[in-house]
């Protein structure tokens, strides 16, 4: 078994927080016994906070607030560990207490190796000072000797991409900048723990692309520990070996990319939908409604399973020769997917009244990454167009299963296709005509 480099136990902390009486508005009558009982946890609170080293108003009143309530997981050495919650749940309170940032109210957290952490764009920078002289700060707070950092200096600034800036004070770096060099310096100063939180949510989509690469590269090859909190669900379930889901301070699920993506996401309420607005005044054929039945809740879809796609289209005056067509975009407006009912001879409309059609795809291979939808409902072969819907229906593709996709990102694939490979011995003697494969025979030579 790998050996644990992290361990987290009980760990809990909690936040004093102050309402002050005018932001309370009008309370509800309070029994004599709520009262006492209010001003004695009050005045409890305010003695807690004040060994704390915290002053409060006397008016005010304090609420004790748990960011995060009894946590507890191991990590492995060389593992991914993708964190993974709504906003608010805990996510960044934990990485700070494990990046030393804040201590933990209650519980114990035992680390075995140096941290670099990557929080927030300039955390761990110092504004005043140059690219170069941060990226020897930051090596110095890791523990590393100078001879270590001038080891690894042309790499990072190679991969930051700030070779013209790097004299100039970061205050002036965009926050574009910031990050690239931020990640740059956390991924390649060879700490055995790496903490990244949002890392994807600044930056172009190269850099995006370069920062899942060197995660990937840092986990596998170099057997370093990864910590990574995103909101991306496509690239936890490429990157992550396990995931932790947070739900308001506490483990929801310590397992599984699989688990914890599916968990996470059937906690919400968006539908892959549209709803044409009401008016009885259109009276040509038009699209009441569009569906999207995805193999998971909220809109999202899993890699390679059935999806259906169901259309209303309302025809209050007959259709002479009605067609219906759709393309699934990507968010790279790429268009891997184009139906039309024409080419099957789907007839409908003849009559005034409404029609349900329905689009199945038995197992549709669209790349990770977000999609909608854009239709046509016009006379075919004229090509007049009734209606034209773009950007509808908006979904998402993820895939969590156990054959990872490095380097298959939306910027770069938008289909797969199930294909198989067959390896060849070509020393072998397989009775194959070498003069053949040699001059192969022109298409209009082929029988």
């Amino acid at each position: 078994m790998s050996e644990t480099i992290i361990t987290v136990e009980h760990l809990s902390k909690s936040y004093l927080i102050e309402h002050s009486p005018e932001a309370q508005g009008h309370k509800r009558y309070a029994a004599l016994r709520d009262v006492i009982g209010q001003n004695a946890a009050n005045f409890a609170r305010k003695a807690l906070a004040t060994v704390r080293g915290r002053g409060t108003s006397p008016a005010h009143e304090i609420e004790e607030f748990w960011a995060l309530k009894d946590v507890n997981f191991e990590v492995c050495r060389g593992e991914v560990l993708g964190i993974i919650g709504r906003n608010g749940a805990g996510k960044s309170t934990l990485l700070k207490i494990l990046s030393r940032i804040t201590d933990p109210t209650e519980g114990r957290i035992t680390l075995r190796g140096r941290v670099a952490s990557l929080l927030e764009v300039g955390t761990g920078f110092h504004p005043e000072l140059t690219g170069r002289e941060n990226i020897y700060l930051n090596g110095a707070v890791l523990g590393m000797t100078r001879a270590e950092i001038r080891r690894k200096f042309d790499e990072i600034v190679a991969f930051a991409g700030v070779e013209k800036f790097l004299d100039t004070p970061v205050k002036r770096y965009s926050s574009g900048m910031y990050m690239r060099l931020a990640f740059a310096v956390a991924a390649h100063l060879e700490p055995e723990i790496l903490v990244v939180d949002e890392v994807l949510a600044v930056g172009d989509a190269e850099f995006q692309k370069k920062c899942l690469g060197k995660i990937d590269e840092v986990s596998r090859q170099e057997g370093r520990t990864v910590l990574l909190v995103s909101h991306n669900m496509a690239a936890v379930a490429e990157l992550a070996n396990r995931a932790l889901l947070l739900d308001a301070g506490s483990v929801a699920v310590n397992g599984s990319v699989a688990e914890a993506v599916s968990t996470y996401l059937s906690r919400g309420a968006r539908k892959a939908t549209y709803t044409h607005p009401p008016n009885p005044c259109i009276s040509s054929p038009h699209i009441a409604r569009a569906e999207i039945l995805t193999s998971d809740p909220n809109a999202v879809h899993r890699f390679g399973e059935p999806l259906e796609i169901r259309f209303w289209i309302s025809h209050p005056t007959p259709m002479i020769n009605g067609s219906f067509c759709f393309q699934i975009f990507n968010s790279q407006f790429q268009i891997p997917v184009i139906c039309s009912s024409y080419y099957q001879s789907t007839t409908f409309g003849y009559q005034s009244g409404s029609t349900v059609l329905m689009c199945r795809f038995p197992s549709i291979l669209l790349n990770i990454g977000q999609f909608h939808l854009c239709t046509w409902l016009q006379e075919q072969p004229s090509g007049d167009t009734y209606e034209n819907l773009d950007g509808i229906c908006a979904f998402e593709v993820i895939r969590v299963d156990d054959n990872q996709i490095g380097g298959w990102r939306p910027q770069i694939c938008t289909y797969h296709e199930h294909h198989a490979w067959t390896v060849v011995d070509a020393t072998s003697d397989l009775g194959i005509d070498q003069g053949a494969l040699a001059s192969p025979v022109a298409a209009g030579d082929a029988e």
